[in-house]
């Protein structure tokens, strides 16, 4: 699945031959020479991940990860860091600075590409496109495609018919499924930062995805946590409510 990327380099030479092996990998990639240029960025829009050079020349990497970290907005972004430093002790900084990996200079394109994956598997699982199944469900996020397992006919699932939005918040509740998610939540995460609209656009979409997995006999598997939120689970469904 195509994530978006800001690359914190300030060597060019680096910087343009990242991007190029990350956007032919299909990303979509945002370039930054310094923290200023980055933190500016962030602020318009918020990356899925960030690859970022120790030494830069305004502030240094780690100090970035660390304002990154303390900031409620850009806390969970997953940082990669690179860097020539191979000691150890530098490696235990970066990653107390809240980096989620380390990369060494220099390092092959596979390399990064195979961190960069793993990093959003364990943190991003719903930019994976690793196939989910839980409940009855089989989601695939390559093809965009929902099978639901009947008891009918197990050999042969039915396809369930999906809007991208129901789709995107499907993927989103079963990447994590039994966590409670706030509509806030919700929307920054399945609509995105910077998308201005209101917290109850979630439940009409909520309530056309169960909906929708009426027809199979699953819509219990979304369910509603009073004053909460919703969540996706198949250990509750005596609590779904309306």
């Amino acid at each position: 699945m195509a994530v978006t990327i800001l690359v914190v380099e300030d060597e060019h030479a680096i910087q343009e031959l990242i991007a190029l092996n990350l956007k032919k990998a299909g990303h979509i990639v945002l370039c930054a020479d310094d923290a200023e240029q980055a933190r500016k960025m962030v602020n318009n829009v918020l990356p899925d991940l960030i690859l970022l050079d120790w030494m830069l020349p305004d502030t240094s990497g780690v100090e970035f990860a660390r304002k990154l970290r303390r900031e409620e907005r850009t806390k969970a972004i997953p940082i990669i860091m690179l860097t020539a430093r191979v000691q150890e002790s530098d490696k235990i900084a970066g990653l107390e600075a809240g980096a989620d990996d380390y990369v060494t200079k220099p390092f092959s394109p596979r390399e990064l590409l195979a961190r960069i994956k793993a990093v959003l598997r364990r943190r991003l699982p719903e930019m994976s496109d690793d196939v989910i199944e839980s409940g009855g469900l089989k989601l695939d996020p390559a093809t965009h495609r929902v099978h639901v397992q009947t008891g009918d006919e197990p050999s042969k699932p039915v396809e369930i018919a999906l809007g991208p939005t129901e789709f995107r918040l499907l993927h989103f509740l079963m990447a994590y499924k039994e966590r409670v998610h706030t509509r806030a939540q919700l929307l920054d995460r399945v609509w995105g930062d910077h998308v201005f609209i209101e917290d109850r656009t979630v439940d009409v979409h909520i309530r056309r995805l169960r909906k929708i997995l009426e027809a199979v006999g699953k819509e219990n598997l979304v369910q509603t946590v009073r004053g909460t939120g919703y969540r996706f689970s198949v250990e509750h469904q005596e609590e779904h409510a309306e």
